[in-house]
């Protein structure tokens, strides 16, 4: 069987954001929901100090709140492995519990972000109509357009990952450093753990972001080459 070359799956990934309805490839779409005003915040309670207000108790955390630290800080996705792994006497099935059980109180407190799974774990994520804010705050375009040469590494890494950059170089006969930062930087893909390589090997793959924005439930839902019935 003849491997597809980088410039072909580039297109049957053009070709597939072309049918989500953007003849550029875009970040984020203008979100037309208007923002809800901010809740008044209460004010302080004067009786109570500053100072002794700001000083938690000495409580160790229960497992609930370090996964949801663990998810706060961000990065890879969270596996249950890795979370089983970190928490002393977590079982995976308490942690899968845990994952609904905050789902579901961030859906009674109307929270603007929600707990997002793909193939390599968990993120949190915000809802659609708050993803624009990230633009609001830290300024920049609406939409970054990728060259051929990025959209090309792109798809290699969505259909080959785990995969190693000097293998990308391999395919592509050029130098992909540049453009894996880029990515990186766009939230499409992060760096992974390939599990027979050594820890000084840097292997990429895609992010929920990747999926989210090309309208993708999974990697298995990646259109084939080939096939114009998935395009």
């Amino acid at each position: 069987m003849i491997e597809p070359t980088p410039q072909e799956l580039g297109a049957t990934l053009a070709a597939h954001a072309a049918r989500l309805g953007n003849r550029e490839w875009v970040l984020d779409a203008e979100d037309a929901t208007p923002d809800p005003p901010l809740a008044e915040l209460p004010d302080p309670d004067p009786e109570i100090p500053l100072a002794e207000a700001a000083v938690e108790p000495e409580i160790p955390p229960a497992p609930l709140q370090i996964i949801e630290a663990m998810l706060f800080v961000g990065g890879q996705p969270l596996s249950a492995a890795r979370a089983v792994e970190s928490i002393r006497g977590l079982e995976m099935e308490q942690f899968r519990e845990a994952i609904d059980l905050l789902n579901r109180v961030y859906r009674l407190q109307n929270r603007p972000y929600t707990i997002a799974s793909n193939e390599q774990g968990y993120t949190l994520v915000l809802r659609p109509r708050f993803r624009g804010l990230k633009e609001r705050l830290y300024g920049g375009p609406r939409e970054a357009r990728l060259t051929q040469a990025a959209l090309d590494v792109l798809s290699l890494v969505a259909y080959r990952q785990p995969i190693l950059k000097n293998e990308l170089d391999s395919i592509r006969g050029n130098e992909s450093g540049t453009i894996l930062r880029q990515l990186i930087r766009l939230g499409l893909i992060s760096v992974v753990q390939r599990a027979e390589s050594s820890k000084r090997e840097v292997s990429y793959g895609t992010t929920a972001r990747f999926l989210e924005l090309f309208n993708l439930k999974s990697l298995d839902d990646l259109p084939q080459t080939g096939d114009p019935q998935r395009l």
